[in-house]
C-alpha cells in the first residue's frame, strides 16, 4: 500500500508539520494547517472545538463502528536552540531520520495517520464499514486527556488508537499520573527570635521523612506506583530574616489500576493525623494540584491533575483484531504497555472506550534535544494504521 510516491508524500507532510511551531497554548497555526489538509483530502466533516482541537471524519459506504486516531499537536518548548545540532523546527532529513521538535512526540504519528487514512479511503473507494476520525488535540502536554473529553463526548467513538510512540508495538494500557500537593503551616517570626514562630519547613521535613517510607502498590504488568518528591517551596521567599510560615511540596504519583482520588491521598492524610496527635502545633493538608492554562482560542482549560491508569487483557477481541491487522500488513509487534501518561487516561481510564496505543519512534525521543523520528518508523506507522483500519472496520472478526 505504500508506494514510492506515497512514501515521499508522507515524509514531506511530516517535515511540514514539524516546521510549524506549536507549543502548548500556541497551536493555532498547525490547526489551520490541518484544516487545509483535511479540506484538500475531500473531508467536509471538519470541526474545531472551544479549546481549539480539530477533528475530521471520513465515512464509509457501509454502517459500522467509529474509529478515532488520537494525536496531540502541541509540543514542549525548545528551551535552548543552541544545544541542537539540527534546526529545531527545520524538519531536516539526515541519515534516514527527520529532525525537529515534535517529530517523535508526536507529529510523525499525526502525519502517518493522515496519510494512512487517505490511502485507505483511496484503495477501498470508501467501501468500508463505519467512520474514521482523525484528531489534532491541543494542550496534551499540560493536561493528558482533558481536551480529549470534548472530542469523545461529542463524537462517541467505539475505538481509539493513541498515536504516542510505541516503537511500532501494540499497547494495551498505561500507568496514570497524579500531581499531589502537600502543605504545612507555621507562624512567622524574626529569625533572630525563632522560638517566637513556627517554622513550616521544619514541619514539612518531618512529614516528608514519613512519606518517604510509605509503601506504594505494584502491578504485575504496569509496574510500581511511584511517589516521588519533585518540588519544595517556602514562603515568604526570599526569607529576609523571617521564619517561613508556609511550605509547599509537590509529589509525582504514578497510578495503577483501581487507584482512585480518595485512596491515593488516604495514606498521606493518615500520616498527617498521626503527626498531629504527637505535635499539637503541626498543621498540614494534602490535595491534588489544580492546573489552569489559556488555549489559543482564549478559552481557559483547567483540571485537577489526576489522570487514571487503564489496562485491557491481551486476549480482548479488539486487541487481537488490531494485532492481526498489524501482522497482515507485515509488521511483527509485541503487545505491551506505555510507561508514561497519554490521552488514554480519559478515553480508556475515564470514558471506558476501547483503546489501544500504536505509534512510531521510541519513548526516549520525547522532549530531548535533536529530537528525531526514523523514516522506517514513520512508514511503519503508516502501514500499521492502514492494517488496523482494515481489521477493525472491515469486520474480519465480529466485535
Amino acid at each position: 500500500m505504500l508506494t514510492k510516491e506515497r512514501k515521499i508524500k508522507l515524509i514531506d507532510l511530516c517535515s511540514s508539520l514539524i516546521r510549524t511551531r506549536s507549543y502548548s497554548g500556541e497551536e493555532k497555526q498547525i490547526i489551520l494547517q490541518l484544516q487545509q489538509i483535511f479540506k484538500n483530502n475531500g473531508c467536509r466533516n471538519i470541526y474545531i472545538d472551544k479549546f481549539g482541537s480539530i477533528t475530521a471524519g471520513f465515512k464509509g459506504k457501509r454502517q459500522g463502528k467509529k474509529l478515532l486516531f488520537d494525536n496531540h499537536v502541541d509540543t514542549v518548548p525548545v528551551t535552548n536552540p543552541s544545544l541542537w545540532k539540527h534546526d529545531s523546527f527545520g524538519g531536516d532529513i539526515n541519515n534516514h531520520r527527520i529532525y525537529g521538535r515534535g517529530s517523535s512526540d508526536m507529529k510523525g504519528a499525526l502525519a502517518a495517520a493522515i496519510m494512512a487514512v487517505e490511502y485507505f479511503i483511496a484503495d477501498t473507494q470508501n467501501d468500508f464499514a463505519g467512520e474514521i476520525i482523525i484528531s489534532g488535540v491541543v494542550q496534551e502536554e499540560s493536561f493528558e486527556g482533558i481536551a480529549s473529553r470534548n472530542i469523545s463526548n461529542r463524537l462517541k467513538p467505539d475505538f481509539i488508537v493513541i498515536g504516542e510512540a510505541s516503537n511500532l508495538n501494540l499497547v494495551r494500557g498505561q500507568r496514570g499520573r497524579a500531581e499531589i500537593i502537600v502543605e504545612t503551616f507555621g507562624k512567622p517570626a524574626h529569625s533572630a527570635n525563632p522560638k517566637e514562630g513556627l517554622n513550616a519547613v521544619y514541619k514539612m521535613t518531618k512529614l516528608i521523612e514519613k512519606i518517604q517510607h510509605l509503601s506504594v502498590s505494584h502491578h504485575p504488568i504496569l509496574g510500581k506506583g511511584i511517589l516521588e518528591l519533585t518540588d519544595i517551596k517556602s514562603s515568604p521567599y526570599p526569607g529576609l530574616s523571617v521564619v517561613p510560615d508556609y511550605c509547599k511540596s509537590t509529589f509525582d504519583r504514578r497510578l495503577l489500576i483501581g487507584e482512585t482520588k480518595q485512596n491515593v491521598l488516604a495514606p498521606i492524610k493518615t500520616l498527617i493525623k498521626k503527626i498531629q496527635n504527637l505535635d499539637p502545633d503541626f498543621k498540614a493538608r494534602v490535595s491534588y494540584s489544580f492546573g489552569k492554562e489559556i488555549c489559543y482560542t482564549d478559552t481557559d482549560i483547567e483540571a485537577e491533575r489526576f489522570f487514571p491508569a487503564w489496562l485491557y487483557n491481551e486476549d480482548e477481541k479488539f486487541i487481537q483484531t488490531a494485532y492481526q491487522g498489524l501482522k497482515e500488513i507485515g509488521l511483527d509487534p509485541e503487545i505491551t504497555v506505555y510507561s508514561f501518561c497519554t490521552n488514554g487516561s480519559h478515553y480508556a481510564g475515564e470514558a471506558g472506550i476501547k483503546t489501544i496505543g500504536f505509534g512510531p519512534s521510541k519513548e526516549n525521543q520525547a522532549h530531548v534535544n535533536d529530537e528525531y523520528i526514523e523514516i522506517s518508523q514513520l512508514t511503519g506507522a503508516c502501514r500499521g494504521y492502514y492494517g488496523i483500519m482494515n481489521a477493525l472496520l472491515d469486520g474480519a472478526i465480529p466485535l
